[in-house]
């Protein structure tokens, strides 16, 4: 397998990777390294996982990362209800008098009582590819949920205390993405690869309007990307990704558009911006400038 390879798999699938980013996912899959992704909100980064879950044929394991996440979230927890369904059957047939407490216990506390989390099942024995984890936002984890990640990627084994040790010799393929809300810590980015993801350039973007909304015409496919490009210049709160790109597509083409004009921007710039803020300052920059870098860079692009 090459990046090339990567690539053309990933487009299948309806992910159309840079150079930067079909390397990079060549290397941690070769390398079997996490694959740190960085970027702003909406730039792909998880259609990226997505993607190469669906190419791999691997299972999708997603885990996303809060504020207060803990290991009865990310890792185990105990079927409570089940186990006490269990305790009262064994106390109702007469089970419970001819063991001891210690059994008792552990029979309760036994694998079949365990509730599996991401972590977890990214480890397990599975036939067929290896599972893509997908470590979501995890800059909006804490401190000590980090380190425990680290710890968990570092040997892809874990321990639970009244059961024993699961791993794995054929670890999961991990993406882990960040928004930057605050810096991942240095020991977590030394153990994975790492990736910056942009925007799309122009013409990959105009690509994927194209690749995502079948039948979409290409003028205004070039239109919709110049405009997205011409709003992401003008310092939003939060700047348009690619996903809003496609829906604003989407959107158009269900309305018959095939160019844009004021008043269509105007009517349809929910579908691209979702805060107050950003519409205002958009009336203040002025929706007919917008058009015209937009019918600008299509032409140039053309």
């Amino acid at each position: 397998m090459t990046p090339d390879d990567v690539s053309t798999r990933l487009s299948a699938q309806g992910y159309l990777p840079d150079d930067g980013i079909a390397t990079a996912v060549f290397l941690a899959m070769t390398l079997q390294r996490p694959l740190l992704l960085e970027g702003e909100a909406g730039v792909g980064k998880t259609e990226l996982a997505k993607a190469l879950a669906a190419s791999t044929g691997g299972e999708l394991i997603r885990l996303q990362c809060y504020e207060g996440i803990d290991v009865a979230q990310a890792v185990y927890d105990w079927d409570y209800s089940r186990q006490l369904l269990h305790l009262r059957a064994a106390e109702a047939t007469g089970e419970s008098r001819s063991m001891s407490s210690d059994a008792l216990e552990a029979e309760l506390y036994g694998e079949r009582f365990m509730v599996k989390r991401a972590l977890l099942r990214a480890i397990e024995p599975t036939e067929g590819p290896p599972p893509v984890l997908l470590i979501d936002e995890v800059d909006r984890a804490d401190d000590e949920f980090e380190a425990y990640l680290l710890e968990v990627l570092s040997d892809f084994q874990i321990t639970v205390p009244e059961i024993g040790v699961f791993s794995t010799d054929r670890p999961p393929l991990v993406i882990l993405t960040s928004n930057r809300t605050r810096d991942v810590h240095d020991a977590l980015k030394r153990r994975c690869l790492y990736h910056w993801v942009e925007h799309p350039t122009f013409e990959r973007e105009v690509a994927i309007v194209k690749l995502r909304v079948p039948g979409v015409d290409d003028g205004l496919a070039r239109q919709v990307a110049g405009a997205v490009e011409a709003l992401r210049e003008l310092n939003l709160y939060k700047p348009p990704g690619v996903a809003e790109t496609i829906d604003w597509a989407n959107a158009l083409g269900r309305l018959g558009a095939t160019r844009l004009d004021e008043r269509l921007v105007t009517n349809t710039l929910g579908t691209v911006l979702k805060y107050r803020e950003d519409h205002q300052r958009v009336d203040q920059h002025g929706v007919a400038a917008v058009i015209k870098q937009a019918f600008d860079k299509g032409l140039l692009h053309g």
